[in-house]
């Protein structure tokens, strides 16, 4: 059942699921710092990477309680709690990478890393960008639009490190284990920024 939009509307949900996706921003920037850091460095970084995590789940914790306590909401409570939930993966997915980068001791790291890195921090800039534009539901589909192109540019990426990595780029077999897991752990968080933009495009349809 679609819930009415009342003329005195309540906007703390969007300042709620900007908050939200701002720490997948902060997340994909201090990744990028520690991809590009030595393992000594990452291990210093790694506990701020935790931080930000935490507080995305904080952020996602609060949008959930604001449902539950809200009469009225801008749409539908399912709607609402799903996409807060897209939102944190994008943040867990980012994390995940960095603790598995110090984990595995990684030293140098494939240089298209650095590129597949790029397009997951655009990922997380737009959909910053996005989120209080759903108090009016205008100029959302350039943001969807472009976030599918980054992710189809991501999946070029993807296979490309993937052929590389089996065509000898590693040789050691545990080596190629190791960069197998790093380049399928920001794929997945590229696909993470992806069900965020669908959700949204699906909220959009749906009230309009």
């Amino acid at each position: 059942m679609g819930i009415f939009k009342p003329s005195s509307r309540d906007d703390a949900f969007f300042q709620l699921f900007a908050d939200s996706a701002r720490q997948s921003v902060l997340a994909a920037d201090l990744l990028t710092q520690m991809l590009a850091a030595d393992a000594a460095e990452r291990e210093v970084l790694l506990p701020r990477l935790k931080d930000i995590e935490h507080e995305a789940d904080e952020a996602t914790h609060a949008i959930i309680r604001k449902v539950n306590s809200s009469f009225v909401t801008p749409f539908d409570h399912g709607d609402i709690v799903e996409l807060a939930a897209s939102l944190d993966d994008c943040t867990d997915s980012i994390e995940s990478v960095g603790q598995m980068v110090v984990l595995y001791r990684m030293n140098g790291l494939m240089p298209d890393i650095t590129a597949q890195m790029e397009v997951i921090v655009r990922m997380a800039q737009l959909t910053a960008d996005a989120m209080p534009r759903l108090a009016t539901m205008k100029e959302l589909p350039e943001y969807w639009v472009e976030i599918n192109r980054l992710e189809n540019e991501g999946d070029v990426i993807y296979r490309t490190l993937l052929r590389d990595l089996f065509s000898g780029a590693v040789t050691d077999p545990i080596e190629v284990i190791k960069h197998k897991d790093i380049i399928e752990r920001l794929e997945q968080a590229a696909d993470c920024f992806e069900s965020v933009a669908h959700r949204v495009e699906s909220i959009v349809i749906k009230e309009s």
